[in-house]
């Protein structure tokens, strides 16, 4: 009668490690990763590293909000240049409208008095032809 018991010999390494030796191990990794790292804590080394790594990071803030704050001053700048030229601009608008007004007043009364120059020539034919009649 064969045993109940399975022999593990004709099996490869990987399937002859039963599931609580795979828990052990697990277990004893996160373990061993736990220790390491509040070993790592205490140690200089890793505070500077950590330091260095916090200067570092301050340094990236830093330029960054320098970069921000060019950018910020660029614009500001663009913006007040912009409006100068929109004053500029409505500057010589304004004066092009002043310009135009004028000229079509000027035209208004040379057609004024144009007309009025017609009108006495016609006044004056018609005179004429008046005083011939009488």
């Amino acid at each position: 009668m064969p045993s109940a018991k399975r022999s593990s010999a004709g099996k490869p390494p990987h399937a002859r490690i039963n599931f609580d030796d795979r828990i052990d191990a697990a277990a004893a990794a996160r373990k061993a990763a736990l220790e390491k790292f509040l070993a790592r804590r205490d140690d200089p080394v890793f505070q500077q590293k950590q330091a260095e790594l916090a200067a570092v990071a301050e340094a990236r803030a830093a330029r960054l909000a320098e970069r921000k704050a060019v950018k910020a001053a660029e614009e500001a700048r663009l913006a007040e240049r912009k409006a100068v030229k929109a004053a500029e601009e409505a500057r010589l608008a304004a004066e092009r409208a002043e310009k135009q007004r004028e000229e079509q007043r000027r035209a208004a009364e040379s057609r004024a008095a144009e007309e009025q120059d017609r009108k006495a020539v016609r006044d004056a034919r018609y005179a004429a032809r008046k005083a011939r009649k009488k």
